[in-house]
């Protein structure tokens, strides 16, 4: 883990993922910053564990209507953003569980996409700061994200069998937790705040307030900001795993824009 920085945080990965519990889980997250990095020549990709089936109010609601709606509304929000693709693993909402097959799943994600750093949820947050509770699915998928970046994805021992299709294995270097307690690095996200709403939006089916998402998004980031005199901001729990060398950090700040063949959109 990185000390704390003290000026925005200007590491970029070439590529990255970023793996969430639910549909619109990543616009309430780190959107800003993606839109960020990818507007600055970083490709990134979008896995879903659920497709947000247990999301509505009424519980006469069809889960399977509400999850096919849901992974509209994402990908919607995904081509706000700017990501590459979108993968739903169909996981059940609410039960989302840090077991081998969800770690399968995720190593067989990070193993074809082969990102440079994952974004996920930080699963030490249990509570707000004393002002709420983390949705056990947001840590569930956290942990496992975790556990399928180290040490899972980087061994070819484990899930051999995904070796044996072609899948080698991957080292992701860094791990960028939101929704953390304990940030050390802030993004600058003066210029992507506008677009990280933007895709809020496209997630009709959640919104029943949206005045009042705009207003504290708005306030939370800017909160955020003042951490190191910018505008807004988003906080991350950063999580070094491999130290760059040199010539690493000559390809971070300048990678190159090419498309490689993403995960197997589902």
């Amino acid at each position: 883990m990185t000390e704390t920085e003290t000026g925005p945080h200007t590491w970029r990965p070439d590529r990255f993922m970023v793996i969430v519990a639910h549909p619109d889980d990543a616009d309430f997250g780190p959107a800003a910053t993606v839109a960020a990095w990818i507007e600055q020549g970083s490709v990134g990709w979008l896995v879903c564990c659920t497709s947000g089936d247990a999301g509505a109010e009424d519980p006469d609601t069809d889960p399977l209507e509400l999850a096919a709606l849901r992974e509209r509304e994402q990908r919607a929000a995904a081509e706000v953003v700017g990501y590459a693709g979108v993968t739903f693993l169909h996981m059940p909402d609410g039960a989302l569980v840090n077991d081998l097959i969800l770690r399968e799943h995720l190593v067989r994600e990070i193993r074809t996409f082969r990102p440079d750093a994952v974004l996920a949820t930080d699963p030490q947050t249990l509570f707000y700061r004393g002002r709420g509770v983390n949705h056990t699915d947001h840590r569930a998928a956290g942990m496992a994200a975790v556990d399928a970046v180290y040490p899972a994805a980087r061994n070819p021992m484990a899930f051999p069998w995904l070796a044996k299709q072609g899948l080698a294995k991957h080292n992701v270097r860094r791990l960028y937790l939101f929704w953390t307690d304990h940030p050390n690095a802030f993004v600058d996200i003066t210029s992507t705040v506008d677009r990280k709403l933007d895709a809020l939006r496209a997630h009709e089916s959640q919104m029943k307030d949206f005045a009042s998402v705009e207003n504290w998004t708005r306030e939370w980031t800017a909160e955020l900001g003042k951490s190191i005199g910018v505008e807004a901001a988003d906080g991350f729990n950063v999580v070094i795993i491999d130290e760059d060398d040199e010539a690493d950090e000559a390809d971070a700040a300048e990678p190159g824009a090419q498309v490689e063949a993403g995960a197997a959109e589902s």
